[in-house]
């Protein structure tokens, strides 16, 4: 027996991310985020060879 719900009625109040709007501000922090773990990785990985 498994423990999991599989309810698989109607999921039109679902809301997947892709379809939900974002801020000129969202958009930048996630910017700002990538380009920190970009250093990050690449920066820590030449600074180490």
């Amino acid at each position: 027996m498994d423990d999991h719900d599989h309810d698989h009625g109607d999921d039109e109040g679902r809301v997947t991310a892709p379809m939900q709007e974002f801020s000129t501000s969202q958009v930048g922090i996630g910017l700002a985020v990538l380009v920190l773990g970009l250093l990050l990785t690449f920066g820590v990985a030449l600074t180490l060879a």
